[in-house]
This record gives C-alpha cells, structure tokens and sequence, in this order.
C-alpha cells in the first residue's frame, strides 16, 4: 500500500481532504495511507518556532533547518522518497504522477514564508518539483495537487481502471470530446458515431478527436506526438 506523509505547518489544512471526494473514500478503504505531521511539533524552542531571519539580510523569514530537518528524520525510511514542492523543481506532468505512484512512500514537503533553509534542500530532500512556473504562498495547495494527481493512477483509487488511462496527458495526447444527454442542445448535436454502437469506429473517432485537440489547444505537445510517432 502506498503512503503519502506530508509535512507541513497546517495540518488542518491538509487533513481535510480526508473527508471529500475520491481520496477521501480511497483513504477511508484504506487503498493509500495518508499521515499529515506538523513540522511545529518538532521545534526544540520553548514557543514552537519554525523560523528564522535570513543570513545576509532580506526580506522575510526562513524555515529553520532544526523542525524541517527532524520531521524528515522522524518520518523517512529506506523506501521513502522526499519532495519538496518548490517553484525551482522540475514542473510535474503527468509520466511523473505515473512514476510517483509506483514509490511505497512519498515525503511531501511544505515550505512557507521565504522558503527552507537551504541546508535541508541540498541535503536532505530527493527531489524538487513544480506545480508551475509561477509561486504560490505556501506548500499545502501544490502538496495536495500533487497527491491528487498521483493517487487516482493507483489501482483502486478511481474505482474504474479505464479513467485514469483516458485522461489528458496520459499518453502524452490531450483527452478526446466526452458527451452526455441529451443528443441535441440548442441544436449542437452529439457525433453520430457515438451513438452507433460500433465501438471499433467509436475509438478510432476517440483518436482522432484526441489528435485534433492536441493539435488546437497544445501544438507544442502534438509535435511531440508527430515526432515520437514518425
């Protein structure tokens, strides 16, 4: 069973995941193991502080190294991996969520304020990665984007096998057109196809429905797909 441990300064944040959705059901059938520590509770300062002005000067303030650096301890084992979610990693995609979802436990880490001393991330950490090129005030909201999109690519956790391999960037093309009742809005009608009940051709207009949105909305990754599939 694969655990995901997050660390970070607002468990209550994370923790209410717990109830909505389909993690909160995978949780509740116990297909994945989520544990939310609070880095505070590993402070040694008498008030619990977790942080620190910054050498050099600068603005704002610093996660010290003590709190980050026993919460990774106290958590880690020799199947644990460590992520700091940080605008500096590598941006996630979908072949990492695949990836991901295959480590017996995943260490997720939240920075706050200015960031981690450093220390921790040079040493301490696997791996860093993105939710994007842009930043966000904290860690919790990438954490729990990142456990979202790695979890539904656990068997179980979708409930339908089929789900996860028919979403957008699952092989590397962007999902096909979905429909649903009734056949004809306003005068904008269901394909055709779709409804015939010949499920070869239907996947054939999947296909070709994916390619072309692809192509529409993400050019860079439809020449991707060109050049991988020449």
């Amino acid at each position: 069973m694969t655990k995901i441990t997050i660390l970070t300064l607002f468990p209550d944040f994370i923790n209410s995941i717990k109830n909505y959705g389909v993690l909160g059901k995978a949780i509740e059938k116990g297909i994945f193991e989520l544990e939310v520590l609070n880095i505070r509770d590993f402070s040694k300062d008498k008030h619990n502080k977790v942080d620190d002005e910054i050498y050099g000067g600068g603005a704002g303030m610093l996660m010290a190294v003590q709190p980050v650096f026993d919460a990774i301890n106290f958590s880690k084992t020799e199947a644990s991996k460590v992520i700091f979610l940080s605008p500096q990693g590598e941006v996630l995609t979908q072949k990492k969520c695949k990836e991901l979802s295959h480590i017996e436990h995943l260490i997720l880490l939240c920075g706050h304020y200015e960031g981690i001393d450093s220390r921790v991330i040079n040493n301490y950490v696997d791996e860093e990665i993105s939710v994007g090129d842009y930043v966000v005030t904290g860690g919790e909201i990438p954490a729990l984007l990142l456990m979202d999109a790695v979890c539904r690519m656990i068997d179980g956790v979708l409930g339908n096998s089929e789900s996860a391999i028919t979403d957008s960037h699952y092989n590397n093309l962007l999902q096909y057109d979905v429909f649903t009742r009734p056949r004809n809005f306003n005068g904008l009608e269901v394909p055709d196809v779709l409804v015939s009940g010949n499920h070869k051709e239907i996947e054939k207009w999947r296909i070709e429905s994916s390619i072309k949105n692809t192509k529409e909305k993400r050019p860079d990754l439809y020449e991707k797909y060109i050049l991988k599939n020449k």
